[in-house]
């Protein structure tokens, strides 16, 4: 057996070079483009005074307010979902184009359906607590909001593998479809001194609707469990797959869902504040125009909308600087504690990525603005400098993690 050559960086030959610089432009364009579309939308529903029609149809049905919440909410962002829609399908023709997406239109369909559902079902409520707050302190709301919000963002993170991600993948035990890994992946826990129960290690159907792969870390407490995709398990040798569990170990390891939640929480007190100091102004100036009657009117939850997309902007930009740093712990963490297990980490992990690269056509030379505004990962080439550079071992040094 011929050994594979070594990977000293990421590369791809001319053709597939052409079409990841191609597609990095589509998406960093789609991206800015969505940002800004996004802001018009709202403007737009403003100066129809779509919202207010909305508050009015809510007010003649019932005038129990947390009706009304399940009313004027859902219908608001309803009309939002359907206005982004074309920007949904574009985005999904991009990726069919591309050969990444080999999911049904139907399948697509049902998904985005889905999705919507639980966006309803979770607007109402916000809203409703939202607007409580609002009427109960003026001056206090966005503080009291943000407390209540707390507990559930942390329901949320713990209830999503048990009733979210069922609703659209298939999952079952990583013991029953690849049995073969759980002996190599039983030393990895054990170095890093962790017992993940079995019923927390799975397998997910993902060759239904992609030929990406990936592995991921979701819940919380007792719910928080780690998921690898059958596309991985199909592409990657047993030493890539490690590397991709090592991984997702460091996640777990590492307690990075619980600081993600605490920067997230910080992020939401932020947005929350800066909206309770414009939103007034805004109101004073475009309020009347709008057919809004003041901020605890329903109708003017579209412009505090706007205002937290405006501020989101800025806290995204943030928030993907902060998971890029959370992810590369999670690349170091993995080629750590896989040293002595995997013959050579840097490698495999870099095979892996580089496989990754050539099959979703992964950018050698990203924008660099583009990865600064939407990046929540680092780039591919940057990962795979890491996987060949880093040895801290031969250097004398001592390793970030695994001691």
């Amino acid at each position: 057996m011929v050994a594979p050559a070594k990977i000293t960086a990421y590369t791809l030959p001319p053709d597939l070079y052409r079409k990841a610089k191609n597609r990095g432009r589509i998406g960093f364009a789609s991206r800015v483009f969505g940002v800004f579309y996004g802001l018009w939308i709202l403007w737009f529903l403003l100066q129809r005074k779509a919202s207010a029609k909305y508050r009015d149809w809510a007010g003649r049905i019932t005038g129990k307010r947390f009706v009304q919440a399940f009313i004027f909410a859902p219908l608001l962002l309803l009309t939002i979902a359907i206005l982004r829609l074309p920007l949904d399908i574009f985005r999904e023709i991009v990726l069919r184009s591309y050969g990444i997406s080999v999911q049904s239109w139907p399948s697509w369909a049902a998904d985005w359906a889905k999705s919507q559902f639980l966006t309803l079902l979770a607007g109402g409520l916000l809203a409703w607590i939202l607007y409580a707050m609002i009427r109960k302190s003026p001056g206090r709301w966005w503080f009291y909001s943000w407390v209540i919000a707390l507990p559930l963002i942390v329901f949320a993170l713990f209830i999503s593998p048990y009733a979210v991600e069922p609703m659209f993948y298939e999952f079952a035990p990583l013991a029953a479809k690849a049995p073969e890994l759980i002996p190599a992946i039983q030393r990895v826990m054990h170095k890093a001194g962790e017992d993940i129960p079995p019923e927390r290690m799975l397998w997910m159907k993902a060759s239904n609707k992609t030929i990406a792969t990936n592995a991921y870390v979701s819940g919380f407490g007792s719910s928080k469990r780690v998921v690898i995709w059958d596309t991985t398990l199909a592409q990657e040798t047993p030493d890539e797959i490690l590397m991709d569990f090592g991984h997702e170990l460091g996640h777990y390891v590492l307690k990075h869902i619980l600081k993600g939640m605490i920067f997230m929480s910080a992020m939401l007190l932020a947005l929350l504040y800066l909206g309770y100091r414009s939103i007034g102004w805004l109101l004073a100036k475009r309020g009347a125009q709008w057919g809004i009657r003041g901020l605890d009117d329903w109708a003017s939850l579209p412009a505090l909308i706007l205002l937290l997309t405006i501020f989101g902007f800025v806290a995204d930009t943030a928030g993907n600087a902060f998971s890029r740093y959370l992810e590369n712990q999670a690349d170091v963490y993995s080629l750590e504690i896989n040293h002595g297990i995997v013959a050579d980490p840097g490698q495999a992990m870099a095979r892996g990525f580089q496989k990754f690269g050539e099959t979703v056509f992964e950018d050698p030379a990203p924008n660099r603005v583009r990865v600064f505004l939407f990046y929540d990962h680092p780039p591919v080439v940057d990962r795979i400098h890491l996987f060949v550079t880093y040895d801290p071992w031969s250097k004398g040094e001592a390793p970030q993690f695994v001691k």
